[in-house]
């Protein structure tokens, strides 16, 4: 660039700053000053006379090329590409969102949940005669569940060998926590590390609710009945019951771990008239993650529930004080008791079904103190 000279020397060389700009701009007047007036170019008059405005904003039209460059140029911009994130670069993230969430092998596992979603969509898909499905269970209820087993509560199992591989069998567990996730666990625990699907019986509250009746179906839940019972354990199925029911889990948190009465030992009837063993389960842990301080008896009679509770943090923190506290669990599945030495007949002597019944009680109650006893801490 040459090197601008004083006013009063010859040849003075006049750098046009801002050419295309209007005189005067920026400078908070609206009459541009003498030495803008000398470096701006004259501005043409309109056929009526009036000096041209500012240049209005552009429209999305292209001005006419008035040069072969400008012309050029146009062309140029012509065969440009579109705006926007190309088409290969759309199809690259998505295959490595495929690779973060399905792994190395995410084509294979893909194209297994789209033949999946398929056969959800055209009915290729069995139930047995409770609606129970096998293969969304397994599929996404399961793993739907696993993180929180095994990130959250830190689940720990113990006395696995006492599940039978096969045949009939009846798990009965103490109740606990509020809201009944320990069925849950429970379930998940039976199918990830002995391989079988519990089928538990659930109370008639569970199957009144419209979205959880469904699920609960599909999941492999039937109603609490000695008769569903009976013909589950006699075609060699795993069930599950809480004898405890709603007294269990919604006790107060004075309470914990202090088993209420196990009903009327229907659950002892059905293991006598089939002949399957009985495994006692008890489970440290789930007593902590709602503690249960209060109740609103009035509401609960209103609403058809047992109970509405109050925990330290529901309903004073609204939908964040549903968020289960992470205490540590202990699951122990005791050596399992055996029923194959009486007759069925037996199963109606109301003194033996109350005898093997409290024998269960009281064999997870001193398991309970055991395992609490054992523990550092609730949260470790």
């Amino acid at each position: 660039m040459p090197e601008p000279r004083h006013s009063g020397e010859e040849d003075a060389v006049v750098i046009p700053i801002g050419t295309g700009g209007r005189p005067g701009r920026g400078s908070g007047s609206a009459r541009p000053s003498a030495a803008a007036r000398n470096l701006a170019p004259t501005p043409r008059k309109s056929s009526a006379g009036r000096q041209p405005g500012p240049r209005p904003a552009t429209t999305g039209v292209r001005p006419r090329a008035s040069a072969p460059e400008d012309a050029g140029r146009a062309e140029a911009a012509d065969a440009a590409p579109t705006t926007g994130i190309p088409v290969g670069d759309w199809l690259s993230a998505a295959q490595e969102a495929a690779h973060e969430v399905f792994g190395d092998d995410w084509e294979r596992r893909l194209a297994e949940l789209m033949a999946f979603a398929r056969r959800r969509l055209e009915g290729d898909y069995e139930v047995d005669d409770y609606g129970f499905d096998r293969e969304l269970t397994e599929r996404f209820f399961m793993a739907a569940l696993r993180p929180i087993a095994e990130k959250w509560f830190r689940l720990e199992v113990r006395g696995l060998e006492n599940i039978p591989a096969e045949g009939g069998a009846l798990v009965v567990s103490n109740h606990s926590g509020t809201v009944p996730l320990d069925g849950l666990m429970t379930m998940l625990t039976v199918h990830d590390h002995a391989h079988r699907f519990l089928r538990p019986l659930g109370a008639d509250l569970v199957f009144r609710l419209p979205f959880v009746s469904s699920l609960a179906r599909k999941s492999g839940a039937t109603l609490a009945c000695v008769e569903d019972a009976e013909r589950m354990l006699c075609g060699g199925d795993l069930v599950g019951v809480w004898p405890e029911g709603f007294k269990g889990i919604g006790k107060p948190f004075s309470e914990r771990y202090k088993l209420q009465r196990f009903g009327r030992g229907g659950f002892v009837s059905a293991a006598l008239r089939t002949g399957v063993p009985i495994i006692p389960l008890s489970v440290v842990g789930a007593e902590e993650i709602y503690p249960l301080v209060g109740n609103v008896p009035s509401l609960a009679r209103l609403l058809g529930v047992p109970y509405i509770p109050i925990t330290p943090f529901f309903p004073w923190l609204g939908p964040l004080g549903m968020v289960p506290l992470p205490s540590k669990w202990i699951m122990e599945f005791g050596e399992p008791i055996r029923t194959d030495s009486y007759d069925p007949a037996e199963a109606d002597d109301p003194m033996l079904v109350f005898n093997v019944t409290d024998q269960v009680r009281e064999t997870i109650q001193h398991t309970l103190f055991d395992l609490l006893r054992e523990r550092d801490g609730v949260f470790s």
